[in-house]
């Protein structure tokens, strides 16, 4: 075991950026068109997180996915939910997006509190490599079954979405931004 930890260690980490490229192409893609290679069982928003990062890794850096890409309380896996995507797979980066540098990739969290249990909802970045020629957007499933994959600005999230849906460090059930662990 140890030994396969240091092996991995040792190899070249997989080019992020072009990591993130893959990513945000991925997501966006979903906006136009569902690709049919992304399971409907598994079309919700931490659905669309697996299924970009798996393709960006396919696309950049297809042996990383002979391992089980995600971190889970039992070990890897390729299945992980929203909690677990967040509290094994994400590291928290922090709660103002003004104040942080937020990446293409990076994923906005919120919980929203239910008699049932929790509910996580996970949103992707896709920043612009340039944010002077462009805004911050984020592509999202709303989680409903058939419902298409949506994207707006982040901006006009934080100003005219629902209070509990503003990723702003007043809103409660915002929990943050957070980044894929492998790309700390």
């Amino acid at each position: 075991m140890i030994a396969s930890l240091l092996i991995l260690a040792a190899a070249p980490a997989p080019p992020v950026e072009l990591l993130r490229q893959a990513v945000a192409e991925t997501a966006i893609a979903q906006v136009k068109r569902v690709d049919e290679r992304w399971q409907p069982e598994q079309r919700d928003c931490a659905g669309l997180v697996r299924f970009s990062l798996r393709q960006a890794y396919r696309r950049v850096e297809p042996k990383r996915l002979d391992t089980p890409l995600f971190a889970t309380r039992t070990g890897p896996a390729d299945f992980a939910d929203a909690e677990t995507l967040l509290g094994y797979s994400f590291v928290g980066l922090g709660r103002d997006a003004d104040k942080l540098s937020v990446k293409t990739g990076d994923v906005l969290a919120f919980r929203q509190p239910r008699d049932s249990g929790d509910v996580f909802h996970l949103m992707l970045v896709v920043a612009p490599a340039d944010r002077a020629h462009g805004e911050i957007h984020v592509v999202y499933h709303p989680g409903e079954k058939d419902a298409p994959v949506r994207s707006g600005r982040l901006s006009e999230l934080v100003r005219e979405a629902p209070g509990e849906w503003r990723p702003t460090p007043q809103n409660p059930s915002f929990l943050g931004i957070f980044r894929f662990k492998e790309w700390t």
